[in-house]
């Protein structure tokens, strides 16, 4: 297996563990006041979009042949780095 497919395989499951993160947020938040259910849902709308552009990176990371991904690799990192920062800052205050 490649570098690049090890990489990928490794965001990849970095971002079902966001996945799996976010779920448990949704399900938290449908049984929330309705103060912290507006707090709940903004954090979310946050996270979706944020592991979206995530799941686009790894779709771009994918799309590159072999010498191109290592150009992509940083932004895609930059990406990866900014989700994490989101989630340790926004979904401890949610447990």
């Amino acid at each position: 297996m490649s570098n690049k497919d090890l990489y990928i395989q490794k965001v990849q499951a970095q971002v079902d563990e966001w996945k799996a993160e976010l779920d448990k947020l949704k399900a938290k938040a449908s049984g929330a006041s309705a103060d912290a259910q507006l707090e709940m849902n903004g954090t979310i709308k946050e996270l979706e979009g944020k592991i979206a552009e995530s799941s686009s990176k790894i779709e771009e990371l994918k799309a590159a042949g072999e010498e191109a991904w290592e150009n992509l690799k940083a932004s895609a990192e930059s990406t990866f780095q900014s989700v994490s920062s989101t989630i340790s800052d926004k979904l401890p205050k949610f447990r």
